[in-house]
C-alpha cells in the first residue's frame, strides 16, 4: 500500500484545492550522464505525450502534471528516484531506460502500489522476476534481440571470426549473453568473449588484441558512446571490422562520435515507428517542434497512452483497477495495438536489423 506522508508540501496542496485533482506521472532515466541523449528521448516522449493528453481533457477529466527522475543508469540513484517520486505522490512512471536501474527501482514501485511501464529497459528478468503486478514494458526483450542478432550472424557471417564484448551492466551483458546462446546454437563458435568497462575513452588494448586476433565482426553489448569509441578506434588501426550491437545504438548521438567510422554499423531494434501509419500525425507533431522522434522517443509516448487509456476506462488512477485494465486490456498507441501477456511483456512484432549511413540508421537492405 502507499505510504502517505503529510509534509508541508502536501498539506499546502491539500489547502490549494484544484490542485489536489492534478494527477501526478512520470517518468524516469539518464537525464545526466553518458547515456543522457536516451533521458532526452524519453523526456520529448513524456511531454508530448502529457501535452496531447491534457489537451483532450486529461484522464477522467483531471490533468496530468508531469515530473523527471534522473537515475544515470545507477541503480542506487534509481531507487532513491523511486522512493522520491513515491513521497511525492506520483501513481504512475514511464520509466526507467537502463535495466539495471528499472530492475532495483521496480521492487520500490511495486510496494508504494506505483504502476512501471519501461519503455525501454530489455532484460528478461524485469518482467521475469517482477516483484508484483504492475511492473510492465512496452519495449521487447533481450532474448528476443539476441535471438535475432545471433542468428544473422551465423547466417551473414558462417566462416568469419566474430568477437562478442560487454559493458557489464544488465542490459550489456544479458544482450551478450543472450546473442552469443544463439549464435552457438546456430552453429558458431565466438573468437573471443570479454567484458570492457564502461565510460573509458581509450580502447586501444582492447582494439589492439581485436586485430592481433583478426576479427572480422565485433558484437557490443553496450550502449553507443562505448560503442562509438571501439568503431572509431577500430577505423584508427585501420580495421575494416564490422561492429554490431543492439537497441543502445539508437541515437543519433553515436554517429557524433564515430563520424564516418560509425558507416556499417550493424543494431538490432524492434520495427521502426516512425514508419508507422498510426505514428504519423504524431511524428509531424514532433518534428514540427524540431524533434526527431527517434530510438525511445515513441516508445515513452506509448507507455504514457496506454496507462491513460487504462485509466480512463478504470474510471480511477487507483493501483489495482488500473492494473486490472492493463491486464486485460487491449491499447491504440503509436507504436501500433498492443496489449500485455501474465508477466507483463508486449505483443508487439520482435527485432529486425538496421543499418547505419551517413548520419542516420534504417532498415538493412540485403
Amino acid at each position: 500500500m502507499r505510504k502517505t506522508l503529510l509534509t508541508g508540501a502536501a498539506i499546502g496542496l491539500v489547502m490549494a484545492g484544484p490542485a489536489w485533482a492534478d494527477i501526478k506521472i512520470a517518468t524516469a532515466g539518464p537525464m545526466t550522464g553518458q547515456y543522457a541523449s536516451f533521458g532526452s528521448q524519453m523526456r520529448a516522449g513524456a511531454e508530448m505525450a502529457v501535452e496531447v493528453i491534457n489537451a483532450a481533457g486529461g484522464v477522467n477529466g483531471e490533468m496530468l502534471v508531469l515530473q523527471l527522475g534522473d537515475d544515470a543508469c545507477d541503480p542506487k540513484q534509481a531507487v532513491a528516484v523511486a522512493n522520491q517520486f513515491a513521497g511525492e505522490g506520483v501513481v504512475f512512471v514511464a520509466g526507467h531506460f537502463c535495466s539495471g536501474s528499472s530492475i532495483p527501482a521496480s521492487a520500490v514501485y511495486a510496494e508504494e502500489g506505483i504502476i512501471q511501464i519501461s519503455p525501454a529497459s530489455t532484460n528478461p528478468k524485469y518482467t521475469d522476476e517482477r516483484p508484483g503486478a504492475g511492473i510492465l514494458r512496452v519495449c521487447g526483450r533481450d532474448d528476443q534481440q539476441g535471438l535475432v542478432a545471433g542468428n544473422f550472424l551465423a547466417e551473414t557471417y558462417p566462416d568469419k571470426k566474430i568477437a562478442f564484448v560487454h559493458d557489464k551492466t544488465a542490459y550489456g551483458k544479458g544482450l551478450a549473453d543472450a546473442t552469443v546462446a544463439a549464435y552457438e546454437a546456430a552453429g558458431g563458435k565466438p573468437a573471443m568473449f570479454e567484458a570492457y568497462t564502461a565510460g573509458e575513452k581509450d580502447y586501444s588494448a582492447l582494439v589492439s588484441k581485436l586485430k592481433s586476433e583478426s576479427i572480422d565482426v565485433l558484437y557490443v553489448g553496450g550502449y553507443h558512446t562505448e560503442a562509438g569509441l571501439l568503431a572509431r578506434q577500430m577505423r584508427e588501426q585501420g580495421m575494416n571490422t564490422v561492429l554490431m550491437s543492439g537497441d543502445g545504438l539508437t541515437t543519433a548521438e553515436y554517429w557524433a562520435i564515430t563520424g564516418e567510422a560509425g558507416e556499417g554499423t550493424l543494431m538490432t531494434f524492434s520495427p521502426d515507428p516512425r514508419k508507422a501509419a498510426d505514428a504519423a500525425a504524431v511524428v509531424e507533431q514532433f518534428r514540427a517542434k524540431g524533434i526527431e522522434p527517434e530510438g525511445y522517443v515513441l516508445y515513452t509516448y506509448a507507455a504514457i497512452q496506454a496507462w491513460a487509456q487504462a485509466a480512463n476506462t478504470a474510471a480511477s488512477t487507483d493501483f489495482e483497477p488500473v492494473v486490472k485494465a492493463l491486464d486485460e486490456g487491449t491499447f491504440n498507441t503509436v507504436l501500433g495495438t498492443l496489449e500485455f501477456d501474465d508477466k507483463g511483456d508486449v505483443t508487439l512484432p520482435g527485432y529486425v536489423v538496421y543499418e547505419w549511413k551517413a548520419g542516420a540508421y534504417d532498415y538493412l537492405q540485403k
